[in-house]
């Protein structure tokens, strides 16, 4: 499995310890391959987060991990990109359901929130969940896809929202 992980300035410790953690995992083999926002420091959030979040959407990685402060302006950044559903998770709980009932990509912590145990928790627990595929399911995400194909198209002049 292929993960990108980024993260700015404030998120940079944490990225650290879960780039050391992904490293030690013998149960899922994991290429971790660390993204940087170009120019001087400080890093702008949004600047990392799009890289992930696009090379998720371009397949170059399976799946995303960023972190920041919050995990906020992350998230916001990451679900810009067509394509991509990014999590915010605080809790165990939260990052299962993200991946087995959303089929979330791109996990999101804030490094004010949690800490670098919970975090690595977090992240296992999120590596080992996996889209649970059910009709129910399926057509949750195929809803979710269009209303993102929907207002795509409106932005490019090809139809209305709503409808």
């Amino acid at each position: 499995m292929r993960i990108a992980i980024g993260s700015d300035e404030v998120g940079d410790e944490l990225r650290v310890a879960i780039e050391s953690f992904l490293h030690r995992q013998k149960a899922v083999k994991v290429d971790v391959v660390e993204y940087e926002a170009p120019g001087p420091q400080p890093v702008d959030a949004p600047d990392v987060a799009v890289l992930v979040a696009e090379a998720v959407a371009s397949g170059d990685a399976d799946r995303g991990i960023l972190l920041c402060g919050s995990g906020v302006g992350m998230t916001i950044t990451a679900n810009k990109v067509p394509g991509v559903r990014a999590a915010q998770c605080h809790d165990v709980y939260t990052a299962e359901h993200a991946r087995n009932s959303n089929d979330a990509q791109i996990l999101v912590m804030g490094s004010r929130v949690v800490g670098k145990e919970l975090a690595t928790q977090i992240v296992a627990a999120w590596l080992k969940a996996e889209f649970e595929s059910s009709p129910r399911r399926m057509a949750k995400m195929a809803k979710i896809d269009s209303i993102e194909k929907r207002f795509l198209a409106r932005k490019h002049g090809r139809g209305k929202a709503g409808r």
